[in-house]
């Protein structure tokens, strides 16, 4: 073999290795447990950001939504909007943080997550901590996870 068939025969190699190595590459793809935990992450900004609309919107049209501070069961948008409006949430400098969770996957459109986070609600100008856990069922609608049902109360602290 000559040095320059040497060459052309590396080369061929070479791009037969890199062709191979994209063809079975599969994109990097987050599950369903990344999927819906991403989305839960994203109510806790909203909150934080103190944004209705942004909240509504991660919210399944059909959701139901038990919240912390309501007697009622706020069933569809328009009632968790109402929900959310009548905490005073817009420009409140209210604030959410996740603290712990566990999550269940039902199936690839279905996912159930559980645990504690955390209020941080203003009040006259001063923050007042209140602990919560919750339960929350997300869903995967064309595409996009969306909360379906979220169940929060308040949270007993354990004694020292």
């Amino acid at each position: 073999m000559t040095r320059m068939s040497k060459q052309i025969a590396t080369q061929v190699l070479a791009s037969a290795i890199c062709l191979s190595l994209v063809a079975f590459a599969r994109p990097s793809r987050a599950g369903p447990a990344e999927e819906a935990n991403a989305a839960l992450d994203r109510f806790s900004a909203a909150y934080t950001a103190n944004d209705v609309e942004a909240l509504v919107k991660l919210y399944a049209p059909n959701a139901i939504l038990l919240g912390t501070n309501s007697p009622i069961i706020s069933e569809g948008r328009d009632a968790v909007r109402a929900y959310f409006t009548n905490l005073k949430l817009a420009g409140s400098g209210n604030k959410n943080e996740i603290q712990e969770r566990r999550t269940i996957v039902i199936n690839d459109n279905a996912v159930v997550v559980t645990g504690f986070y955390q209020f941080t609600r203003m009040s006259d100008g001063k923050p007042v901590i209140a602990p919560a856990r919750f339960t929350v069922l997300l869903t995967n609608v064309d595409g996009q996870w969306l909360i379906a049902h979220q169940h929060s109360s308040p949270r007993v602290l354990p004694k020292d």
